[in-house]
């Protein structure tokens, strides 16, 4: 596997009218990983997408997927490529496993047909026009439209808006056995627990750049640290405390007997407030550490304000 990038965008720009809905974006996704990009409504991340793609032509900087220009070499990197729309993109009266077998005869070395069919549990379907299908069901040919060639890059966009607990699993677990095939795999949500899950990397979007790269841990550990929290008896004596954690830690009493401890939480952060709590006669109860999530950081960075 090269160690190219499999997509770079250095400068991008894109506007519509007085808009400008990407704003000098520089982005690089590393081969054989899952890239998470986030964003709230607006924020540029579709149309960022939609120009890696080829769908979109920049006014100004240069995107590069697999190497190729995505709309001069498009005829070039089509057949490399995997897409997956948010709606679209099939035709409304052609059946499931007819559009399906389609795309498949349009490549060299597709998947199996009647394997993929089966894994995203569409056999029940497959005489269905695209039309008449759930909601669910459309988000789940278009999946398998998008690997069905057996691409080395696939882009799926809301791959699991609208599906059940169970589908949403079954794509989970086809994501990461693409991931383990060495494809590469860049996808948008809006779940914030699905990057976590499935993310190598995550690059979040907001005002037509990105604001934050690198793993949800990196990102996790860039935002607040981790907190130590317990409960005692109220009115104790959060000064004292104070002076005997390290210097980059703070304690604050938040409600009466609810204590929050913050800072490098590591195991003698956690030994140093038993320790103190032993010498004064305090019994603490419920200690638990919460970790900082991807959720926490994406909302600090963007903000907690309805988008439009």
């Amino acid at each position: 596997m090269s160690n190219d990038p499999v997509v770079e965008a250095v400068g991008l720009v894109k506007r519509y009218g007085g808009k400008t809905a990407v704003d000098g974006l520089d982005l690089t996704v590393g081969a054989g990983l899952v890239t998470a990009v986030l964003g709230p409504n607006g924020a540029g991340k579709t149309t960022t997408i939609e120009t890696c793609e080829g769908y979109r032509r920049p006014d100004s900087g240069t995107v590069r997927v697999l190497g190729l220009d995505p709309v001069r070499d498009a005829a070039r990197l089509r057949p490399r490529i995997g897409v997956m729309l948010q709606s679209g993109g099939v035709y409304s009266g052609a059946r499931a496993d007819e559009m399906l077998r389609h795309i498949a005869k349009l490549h060299a070395h597709p998947l199996d047909v009647n394997a993929l069919i089966e894994r995203l549990g569409l056999g029940s379907c497959g005489r269905t026009t695209y039309r008449r299908l759930s909601g669910g069901q459309q988000q789940r040919l278009a999946l398998a439209m998008a690997v069905v060639g057996r691409p080395e890059l696939v882009f799926l966009d809301e791959p699991t808006a609208g599906l059940d607990p169970q589908a949403r699993r079954a794509t989970w677990d086809l994501v990461r056995d693409l991931r383990a095939d060495g494809v590469s795999v860049i996808l948008t949500t809006h779940y914030m627990d699905e990057a976590e899950q499935l993310a190598d990397d995550v690059a979040i979007v907001d005002a037509g750049k990105v604001i934050a790269h690198g793993s949800p841990e990196q990102l996790c550990r860039g935002g607040a640290e981790n907190t130590l929290r317990f409960s005692g008896r109220p009115a104790l004596d959060v000064g004292s405390l104070l002076k005997a954690l390290p210097p980059d830690s703070a304690a604050a009493e938040l409600t009466p007997g609810s204590y929050r401890v913050s800072g490098t939480v590591d195991p003698q952060l956690l030994a140093t407030v038993t320790s103190w709590c032993a010498q004064h006669g305090v019994m603490p109860d419920k200690i638990s550490v919460e970790r900082h999530t991807l959720e926490d950081v994406f909302l600090e960075l963007t903000g907690k304000e309805l988008r439009g």
